[in-house]
């Protein structure tokens, strides 16, 4: 009797563990579906306070907390290999120093990652490759810094048969994006133009994509309420698109951001607030309160 009741319980834990997220394939269909009610979470360079950002671990946990998107970000060595990294250089986030450019893949895996507070970690940097083989079929992955590597990581996505799971970004203009990466917009490859509405350009800017390609999704930007209300950003849920606001500081969303939510614990104020102006991804450092926040109102499951 005990044996089984030890059985069951290993069942029960399992079946927990795998019903923190659903499949990757439930998610991009909610992503593409203009009238989905639900909001997405996106995990601003994995769960970052549980791991170091951009690592095996911190894309792991972020799935396990069942969120919909992780966001990364691209640099390339000195043999060729796509890898996760945000700076410039290696200083901030491993133990190494300088451009990743100057070292082979196999000298950048003599360097480890640091956590949050600069300590070093057993965790090594990751190849975009295999970013995607442990993301496959399990979550979203958006492409932020990187986007002089699109066409080569457009090859990983092929190959590892997750161009849908993928969603690329850039603040440049429609024209810009055609002349230097055309293909791409025609492949099934999930783009989304980043639009800084404090630019007096935005709404022509915004007016183009919505004329010429009808991008999934927009991540809008903005430092004050009134730079949001004055702007055409109501435009893009009437063509069929998504709108996508950052929780992550108070520059890109007027203050309604993470900090407000959490910290504060005024949700309303924060995440409330962009939802109620149309968010339909949210991408936070704040993955798990966010999640539980939208639980409770129903625009999670």
């Amino acid at each position: 009797m005990f044996r089984i009741s030890l059985l069951l319980l290993a069942c029960g834990l399992t079946f927990f563990a795998q019903a923190q997220h659903r499949p990757a394939q439930a998610i991009i269909r909610e992503f593409h579906d203009p009238n989905s009610k639900e909001v997405l979470v996106v995990a601003h360079r994995g769960d970052w306070r549980y791991a170091p950002e951009n690592s095996v671990l911190s894309l792991q946990h972020a799935i396990e907390l069942g969120v919909d998107v992780v966001e990364i970000d691209l640099k390339k060595s000195k043999d060729g290999v796509l890898i996760l990294l945000h700076d410039q250089t290696l200083d901030r986030t491993t133990t190494g120093h300088g451009n990743p450019s100057d070292y082979t893949w196999e000298e950048l895996q003599k360097f480890t990652l640091k956590n949050e507070h600069g300590g070093p970690t057993r965790q090594k940097i990751m190849a975009f490759e295999d970013c995607m083989q442990r993301a496959k079929g399990k979550v979203m992955i958006n492409i932020d810094k990187g986007y002089e590597y699109y066409q080569e990581a457009y090859e990983i996505l092929e190959k590892t048969g997750t161009v849908d799971h993928a969603i690329i970004k850039t603040n440049k203009t429609y024209e810009e994006v055609k002349r230097e990466n055309g293909p791409l917009l025609q492949s099934k490859l999930a783009f989304m133009p980043i639009v800084n509405l404090a630019k007096p350009e935005a709404k022509s800017i915004i007016e183009t994509y919505e004329k010429q390609l009808k991008p999934v999704a927009y991540e809008l930007n903005f430092n004050s309420d009134q730079v949001l209300e004055k702007s055409n950003y109501l435009s893009i849920p009437k063509s069929g698109s998504k709108i996508w606001f950052n929780s992550l500081w108070a520059s890109q969303n007027a203050g309604h951001d993470d900090e407000k939510s959490v910290e504060e614990k005024d949700p309303e104020a924060g995440w409330g607030w962009l939802i109620k102006h149309g968010a339909k991804l949210i991408q936070t450092d704040r993955p798990k309160e966010l999640i539980d926040y939208l639980k409770k109102k129903g625009l999670h499951p």
